[in-house]
């Protein structure tokens, strides 16, 4: 019985590490097309023109690309039985420069030092939980249930604050959300880990699911970075 749960952990490990590799991978070329686009967006006054008006709020374009990566996610994660493993690395490229052309606004309002550091903080922190969640033996399902209970807390407190506009309540929403998103983070590669534990290798349904792990960590690290930025942004 333990020679064949022994043989079993060995042959399902290797697998594991593959998932999270590609998970990893596919996450961090996400990230450097957002970072690229976005850079690449700041840098051009016409395409910020059709973003922002003169008095700098946001045109009807401006808000169609600020929201589309929203959609982009629903129709991925509701998709994922249908769509092809190929349409849904050609969504995850899409959402990843949708998500650069919205986070644009970032490189106008703070300065390259402060968003290169925090940047670097928020790597750090998410290796870190990153380690922590892989390596963990604690079962982390009831703190992920409570991080997500959080979320939407802060969801419905950043709705409420879009017409507050209270900066006290905008430094208590980005305290809470980097403790969530911290959390989370440990909690998604646990749960990544399990997932790829009982992965075959190669067939579609696991490269559809290396995508949407992808998407998960991705979405957690930006908004652990957004929230960060809060804290040590210096604004222009």
């Amino acid at each position: 019985m333990n020679e064949k749960f022994i043989e079993k952990r060995t042959e399902t490990l290797p697998v594991a590490q593959t998932f999270l590799a590609g998970v990893f991978g596919w996450m961090f070329l996400a990230l450097a097309i957002t970072a690229a686009t976005a850079w690449v967006t700041a840098s051009s006054p016409h395409f910020l023109s059709l973003m922002y008006n003169a008095k700098g709020g946001m045109t009807l374009l401006g808000w169609v690309i600020m929201l589309a990566p929203l959609g982009f996610v629903i129709w991925m994660s509701a998709g994922i039985r249908k769509l092809s493993a190929s349409s849904m690395v050609l969504l995850y490229i899409a959402f990843s420069v949708l998500m650069g052309l919205s986070l644009s606004f970032v490189f106008l309002a703070y300065t390259g030092t402060s968003i290169a550091r925090t940047f670097l903080i928020t790597s750090g922190m998410f290796g870190v939980m990153a380690v922590v969640g892989y390596t963990t033996k604690t079962d982390l399902t009831k703190f992920g249930s409570i991080m997500f209970m959080g979320l939407i807390g802060i969801i419905i407190a950043m709705v409420v604050n879009f017409f507050l506009h209270s900066s006290g309540l905008e430094y208590i929403i980005s305290f809470l959300g980097v403790l969530i998103f911290t959390g989370l983070t440990a909690y998604d590669v646990q749960k990544l880990k399990r997932i790829g534990s009982g992965a075959i290798e190669g067939v579609e349904n696991t490269r559809k699911m290396i995508i949407m792990g992808a998407l998960t960590l991705y979405l957690d690290f930006i908004n652990l970075f957004l929230f960060l930025l809060r804290f040590f942004g210096n604004r222009r």
